[in-house]
């Protein structure tokens, strides 16, 4: 037999072998890929059932919003206890972007600052400098709130937004620096640098001028990070303001005390609330996860 009839022999051969039934391309079965789709279906399920229940309260009138009706659909859909919501966390919502935005800036700058810093000048005891930043990250806020409170009182800063973007910028410092001294190690490449050396930059020309534009991935990262942390804090928010100054929190706490509380008026506070972070991720969430993805957390 010659070799090109022993090749049609096995062409014809791997044509009549039947394929094994129910395999897909990428190896795995479709029994598989089916459980896999019902386990992500159940734990999607499992996430929204709170979200359902949050939505629907909020739309319910006093009178439905009972224990035994909590799984229900409102017998009569208003839109008061969002009004009612609205009213109250108006002003503290003002007070919460007007603190959130510049503490996460401010915090992000700084942060990439010394992450450009500790990565690419490796100056003595800098893995000692590195260290002692990010034991910051480890102190509980409950530990320094007493002692951070007095300093602020004898430093006469006046409490509320001010303070709290203060002490926001402080603790943000040691995470931010975090991710952009991995994302300067691992992402930047040593050639750019090197080049602006050659043609005579300085470090703070090199930061400013070359560094700085290609950190974006880097600042989304540390923006979201930061502008949830600041948007959602309550601890701060409690020892450093006061009712009439502090940010949506403190406003969602008011809304939802007292001695009969109004839960359909609380769930739409809580909705109103979790607007302004939500409203970040969607449309800053495909860079966060390209940030994340090109090492701005890899260590």
């Amino acid at each position: 037999m010659s070799a090109a009839d022993a090749t049609g022999s096995a062409a014809a051969a791997i044509r009549r072998t039947p394929k094994s039934r129910g395999v897909i391309a990428d190896g795995s079965t479709r029994r598989s890929r089916t459980i896999r789709y019902i386990l992500l279906l159940l734990f999607l399920l499992f996430v929204l059932t709170p979200v359902y229940v949050v939505v629907i309260t909020s739309f319910k009138t006093s009178q439905d919003t009972t224990a035994a009706a909590q799984w229900s659909l409102p017998q009569t859909w208003t839109i008061e206890p969002w009004q009612k919501a609205w009213d109250v966390l108006q002003p503290y919502m003002i007070r919460s972007l007007s603190l959130a935005v510049p503490a996460a800036i401010i915090s992000s700058m700084i942060g990439s600052a010394n992450g450009f810093v500790l990565a690419r000048w490796r100056f003595p005891g800098a893995n000692l400098v590195f260290a002692f930043i990010l034991f910051g990250m480890f102190i509980p806020y409950q530990a320094v709130m007493l002692p951070l409170r007095t300093t602020f009182t004898a430093l006469d800063v006046t409490r509320g937004v001010p303070t709290l973007i203060i002490a926001h910028c402080i603790y943000g410092i040691p995470i931010c620096t975090l991710i952009f001294r991995n994302y300067y190690a691992t992402i930047v490449p040593n050639e750019i640098i090197e080049s602006a050396r050659v043609d005579g930059a300085g470090l703070v020309q090199t930061y400013l001028r070359i560094i700085l534009p290609i950190s974006i991935s880097g600042f989304v990262v540390t923006l979201i990070w930061q502008f949830t942390s600041v948007c959602n804090d309550f601890l701060f928010a409690l020892f450093l303001t006061q009712q009439n100054n502090g940010p949506v929190t403190l406003g969602l706490a008011a809304l939802s005390g007292g001695h009969k509380v109004d839960y359909a008026a609380s769930m739409a506070g809580a909705l109103i609330t979790s607007f302004p972070t939500l409203l970040v991720y969607i449309v800053l969430g495909r860079w966060f996860i390209g940030g994340l993805m090109a090492g701005a957390l890899k260590g």
